[in-house]
């Protein structure tokens, strides 16, 4: 098993939260299943009480663990995409309430990013995904351009090896309802 994903794990399983690159941008991110560590992320970004954070799992087989509800349109959605897409599904499940909005509904991204596949995978958890900035900071799109001080405040760093991205600077977000209507909040 690669090192960095094993030493990565470790620091998740200790509540630990990790920088870390995505398929989109770098992120602060932690075990879903750990209230400790994203109530962390929560005091590194400056946010005193919110909790709805993007999900990244692997496989789309892991989706039906995270919400309530997969309506069809969703596998579409998915495979017709782009670029990567964050689904906004109406009902999280699980451990996924620990970070899910005020009316339940939670963000999920598949990752395609052969890091946090094989971390999601060995962790055997989704993981948390949101920017590794302050609020109202731009967020970063290469390890170059984290803040040295949100660097200090985490527990793991994964190598800047990693970081290889696409000129993509965001995920689109797609809100879907539980019959399937669906809107773009952001493309």
């Amino acid at each position: 098993m690669n090192i960095d994903i094993l030493n990565c794990v470790k620091a998740l399983k200790k509540d630990g939260t990790m920088l870390y690159p995505t398929d989109t941008i770098w992120g602060l991110g932690c075990d879903v299943a750990s209230e400790k560590a994203i109530k962390k992320i929560l005091d590194i970004k400056r946010i005193p009480n919110a909790r709805s954070m993007i999900v990244l799992i692997d496989t789309i087989e892991r989706l039906a663990d995270c919400v309530e509800h997969i309506p069809p349109i969703t596998y579409d959605l998915i495979k017709a995409a782009d670029k990567p897409v964050t689904i906004v599904y109406p009902k999280a499940k699980g451990a996924l309430k620990n970070i899910a909005a005020e009316d339940g509904s939670v963000g999920i991204r598949i990752a395609k990013h052969d890091f946090c596949q094989e971390l999601i995978r060995e962790l055997n958890s989704p993981i948390v995904s949101t920017s590794a900035n302050h609020t109202g900071e731009p967020s970063p799109v290469g390890f170059h351009s984290l803040n040295p001080e949100i660097i200090k405040q985490v527990d793991f760093i994964v190598d800047a090896k990693y970081d290889h991205f696409s000129e993509i600077k965001a995920s689109r977000i797609i809100k879907i309802d539980e019959n399937g209507m669906f809107e773009v909040l952001r493309d």
